[in-house]
């Protein structure tokens, strides 16, 4: 079966006004992704997301020339072959760099959606797995920088819904910081898991003044302190309290991944599956974590393609971690682009479709009605 196109398709929608959560990355003004669109000779037809790198046309304009170039005429079922030839040309020298670990992660998550339906299979059992509940948490675009009493009540919304644990937002400033994570603790109690998101937003001297609170508080863990690249600040952190610490939405392939897991200084692992190099490089990573004994978590992106995948991941791998629920009070592409990709259990839990493939069925006439907005998505 041989890969006869690839096509992206960018895709945006405003955020409603009064909606626009901020944390610590800025206030969201719309919401992007880049669907990926691969078709094989036998016709079969492949949907992956590729994060949008915050600049979703460039990210489409690669996929559609030097990746489609690179990858068009291969076998859509060497998923490994394909993976690496473009991991060759384009990551491992003169290429793209996360740019091209994007691109690559929405046309690996497209092959294996094409694996799975000609095997008439759900990815999970594809990939050696089971259906099994995977706990969930609140997440997504939610939860953000608001009044103390304000962010307390929208949490306990959630937990009305079944979710046992949430995610806040920090990285603000510490005293706010502490405020918040306070007044969800009082109002949800001790039985609720809560889990906090610098957004990359602290310092060092952030993270020496919040962790005492944060470890009074029982918070599951402290999510992207730094950015990704300052491991140094990763391992300074890890020594002043005993808030374990989770990074790797924005670790790219196995490799970033390795230095990650090997300095010691996180105990839960992130990868998202529309950036770090698809379902192909996220069991390769959910691998390696299991042998460093590490939890593996799953970032989740925009879509419900990427959501759908990432819960067949977890029901694949060894000791899964939290699924990331996208709470996001708008989000049609959570509810549209193939429908609702979960369902919560009274557990919390949500399980894998049974759906040949990431088990959605795309909605063409909603892609097709919201095209490309250029410009920031957070402000």
């Amino acid at each position: 079966m041989r890969i006869t196109s690839i096509k992206a398709v960018p895709i945006s929608y405003p955020v409603p006004q009064g909606q626009n959560v901020r944390l610590g990355i800025g206030r969201a003004v719309k919401r992007d992704a880049v669907l990926v669109k691969v078709t094989t000779d036998e016709g079969l037809v492949g949907w992956g997301e590729a994060h949008h790198g915050r600049c979703p046309g460039a990210i489409a304009k690669l996929i559609d020339t030097t990746i489609s170039e690179l990858v068009v005429g291969m076998d859509a079922m060497n998923v490994v072959g394909v993976w690496q030839r473009v991991y060759q040309m384009q990551l491992a020298s003169h290429g793209m760099g996360y740019a091209a670990a994007m691109a690559l992660s929405g046309l690996d998550l497209a092959l294996w959606d094409i694996r799975a339906k000609a095997a008439g299979w759900p990815l999970y059992r594809l990939l050696g797995g089971a259906s099994k509940p995977i706990k969930a948490y609140a997440g997504g675009i939610s939860l953000g920088w608001q009044a103390p009493e304000s962010l307390a009540q929208e949490a306990l919304g959630y937990v009305a819904q079944g979710y046992r644990a949430i995610k806040l937002r920090v990285g603000d400033n510490p005293r706010d910081d502490v405020a918040r994570a306070t007044a969800v603790r009082e109002a949800v109690g001790d039985s609720i898991e809560i889990l906090v998101d610098a957004n990359t937003g602290y310092t060092v001297d952030d993270v020496r003044r919040v962790m005492p609170a944060y470890d009074e508080l029982q918070i599951g863990w402290l999510e992207e302190p730094f950015p990704a690249q300052d491991y140094r600040s990763y391992q300074t952190a890890a020594s002043l309290g005993s808030t374990p610490l989770a990074a790797g939405e924005n670790h790219y392939t196995r490799f970033e991944f390795t230095r990650l897991i090997e300095d010691g200084a996180v105990s839960f692992v992130q990868p998202d599956l529309s950036k770090t190099g698809g379902v192909t490089e996220a069991m390769r990573i959910a691998g390696m974590a299991y042998a460093w004994k590490l939890s593996f978590n799953p970032h989740t992106s925009a879509t419900g393609i990427n959501m759908a995948a990432t819960i067949n991941v977890l029901a694949a791998v060894d000791a899964p971690g939290y699924f990331e629920g996208d709470v996001a009070k708008h989000n049609p592409f959570r509810d549209e682009v193939g429908g609702v990709p979960y369902k919560l259990d009274a557990e919390g839990c949500v399980k894998p479709s049974e759906t040949p493939g990431l088990g959605v069925e795309i909605n063409e006439a909603f892609i097709n009605a919201h095209p490309l907005i250029e410009g920031p998505c957070y402000v």
